[in-house]
């Protein structure tokens, strides 16, 4: 299916965590084909998060439209219950239906230790951490569902880091955050369960290495120039843009079989080979196979047959 299609014209989606890396990228790719897509965060042109980092929710909104959807920015912390309510009364005045829910608020990366025991990690940090990555999905959910469930064929996503196969038999980082992406990952299972059987569909959603904007920043490249940190982080060549999950998000919006993924883990680069979707360089990455069979033996770098 050509990713320019306009298939999802008059459908209506949230992306909750959308003011840049995957969340900025779904939302775009929803977008482009035709989408209305309500971007939610807390880094607005008149304050930014902890994060302390330039990108907005409205220009976020911003991209969405000039990609050929409607995009529409919401200033909401998915931790403050009243706050969320209100952005889904909002979609519900406004639209009066929620076909997509993308769950992709994370915002810790300035808050786990790489290989830091749950005694030697700070605590607030960590704690802070799984209310970052846990509750505010939990919340989200719980007053989204009731909207979408209103017509049948709602999509929620949950994003993710590493799939069930791979988190299951690997160490993420930390415990805390193993903990945080190993629940999300258990959290689309659990609404499989709930929302199968009402006529929506949940899935598990990771893209692979990702270059967001704070990825790049740190090996101090741009979209346009990233093979150059391919000198000093060889694996990197494997990497992918956030559009690519984006596409990803899209195409699983667009399918109407969707429901044979209910409950299940997926990838960016899985489901490319399923839709037919490319990566802005019209490459097909295969992340999460690449660590297994080439990265994570030590292998010299070589995406040979993985992109």
């Amino acid at each position: 299916m050509p990713e320019t299609q306009r298939d999802l014209e008059g459908r209506v989606a949230l992306v909750a965590g959308a003011t840049r890396g995957a969340g900025r990228g779904i939302a775009v790719e929803l977008g482009a084909r035709g989408a209305t897509v309500y971007v939610s965060g807390r880094s607005t042109t008149g304050r930014r998060s902890e994060y302390d980092r330039p990108e907005t929710i409205e220009e976020t909104a911003e991209l969405v439209t000039a990609a050929g959807g409607r995009g529409v920015a919401v200033v909401a912390d998915h931790l403050v219950h009243a706050e969320v309510e209100a952005l889904v009364r909002r979609i519900d005045a406004e639209q009066g239906r929620l076909d997509v829910l993308v769950n992709d608020i994370w915002g810790a990366e300035l808050l786990f230790e790489w290989e830091s025991t749950v005694w030697e990690h700070d605590l607030d940090n960590g704690l802070r951490l799984l209310r970052l990555a846990i509750d505010t999905h939990a919340v989200t959910n719980h007053f989204a569902l009731p909207l979408m469930l209103r017509e049948p064929g709602g999509l929620v996503v949950e994003m993710t880091d590493g799939t069930s196969e791979y988190n299951a038999g690997n160490y993420r980082v930390s415990f805390f955050y193993d903990l945080a992406k190993s629940a999300v990952l258990r959290m689309a299972f659990a609404l499989g369960h709930e929302l199968g059987p009402r006529g929506a569909t949940a899935v598990a959603l990771t893209p692979g290495w990702l270059r967001s904007e704070m990825m790049l920043g740190h090996f101090g490249v741009t979209e346009a120039d990233w093979r150059d940190a391919l000198e000093r982080v060889p694996h990197f060549a494997i990497s992918e843009s956030p559009a690519y999950v984006g596409r990803a998000v899209a195409a699983l919006a667009a399918d109407p079989e969707v429901s044979r993924w209910n409950g299940k883990s997926l990838s960016s680069g899985q489901l490319a080979r399923v839709y037919g979707f490319t990566d802005l360089d019209g490459s097909r990455p295969d992340a999460w196979r690449y660590l297994v069979e080439v990265q994570d033996p030590g292998l010299p770098a070589d995406t040979t047959g993985y992109r």
